[in-house]
């Protein structure tokens, strides 16, 4: 797939979510970019048991490569743990997320929604290279004291 993203494509994405207050103390922004870490490393390593516990049951995930090809959205928890267990079983090589740059756009003490930019590697071929950057909007919600992700949406510059 040769789909590229133009300059601020994603743009669109990110104002569709509207901001607002942010009002978490900081351990619980602490413990929201756990949840996030701990997504990122079930998707690196394969474990759909920590990917499950950091989902909501209802959750969606939605992915576009330059606003342009979408996949999704994938409805439900167990649609999702299908989607990473038919992935990571086709990958021959280790991938790496790395979400950076991560903003709280809003927040109270039952809802979260933050933006991170992914650079996700790979290690294809010998070498570590970065194969997509893109962003993240994720809106994790607060059940009984744990955050999990209720709602993603993966922006990606191009296929990876």
């Amino acid at each position: 797939m040769t789909t590229t993203a133009a300059f601020g494509w994603g743009s669109s994405h990110l104002t569709a979510t509207p901001a607002g207050e942010v009002d978490l103390d900081p351990a619980e922004r602490l413990a929201v970019q756990q949840t996030l870490a701990r997504y990122a490393f079930a998707l690196d390593h394969g474990d759909l048991v920590a990917l499950e516990g950091v989902l909501t049951e209802d959750a969606t995930w939605t992915v576009t490569i330059a606003g342009e090809v979408e996949q999704g959205p994938f409805v439900g928890r167990a649609a999702i743990l299908d989607l990473v267990r038919d992935a990571t079983e086709a990958q021959t090589e280790q991938r790496r997320h790395n979400l950076i740059n991560m903003v709280f756009h809003r927040a109270d003490a039952d809802t979260a929604v933050v933006w991170a930019y992914l650079m996700l590697t790979s290690n294809a071929g010998g070498t570590s290279n970065v194969i997509t950057t893109g962003f993240y909007t994720i809106t994790l919600r607060n059940a009984e004291g744990e955050w999990r992700i209720a709602k993603l949406f993966v922006g990606m510059d191009n296929a990876e």
